[in-house]
């Protein structure tokens, strides 16, 4: 049995929340449900409605556990993202995604550049170390990388992992799933 979260049906509340075309597009790319004999228990609550909670958190940077109470509960949302991240589908998503705007625009499927910053790229020894540039992050002693990449409020998350928050890693504390906090 799937418990409706909605009074009106699914994809209606917040901002966050996909439309029904966009969910028709998100839903074929999702695994399919382990459902039946010896394949699992049944969904207890609707895809749409956790992948909608996924966005609320990614557009909010709000933690699992203040996820407003018209979602599924946190742990679950949490799960759900945690297998698809780890799995590949939340790449496999965000990438299919991508080729659609793309294929739309009339530009090529495949991105042909990409952004490229000091860090990710290595001065060669040839080049004077007074025209190399200056890294203030790097001087100060801070760490470089400490914190995850801030989450995109129009994309598929796909490099971003809320498992670990830049609150929760300020503190120390870490979601390893769903109930699992640990301090690190």
């Amino acid at each position: 049995m799937v418990v409706e979260l909605c009074a009106s049906g699914c994809g209606v509340g917040y901002p966050s929340d996909l439309s029904d075309e966009q969910w028709v597009l998100v839903e074929p790319l999702l695994p399919s449900a382990r459902a039946g004999p010896k394949g699992g228990r049944r969904e207890k609550y609707p895809r749409r409605r956790i992948v909608d909670a996924i966005f609320y958190v990614v557009r909010t940077g709000c933690s699992w556990r203040q996820l407003p109470k018209g979602f599924p509960p946190w742990p679950t949302v949490c799960w759900y993202f945690t297998r698809w991240h780890d799995d590949g589908t939340v790449e496999r998503v965000h990438n299919a995604l991508r080729e659609q705007v793309r294929k739309a625009d009339g530009r090529d499927p495949e991105p042909s550049a990409g952004p490229v910053g000091s860090r990710s790229v290595r001065t060669a020894d040839t080049v004077p170390a007074v025209t190399r540039g200056f890294d203030a992050a790097r001087r100060s002693g801070t760490a470089s990388g400490s914190s995850p990449p801030t989450p995109s409020v129009c994309s598929w998350p796909s490099t971003w992992s809320p498992r670990v928050s830049r609150t929760a890693t300020a503190h120390g504390v870490r979601c390893c799933g769903p109930g699992r906090i640990t301090r690190g």
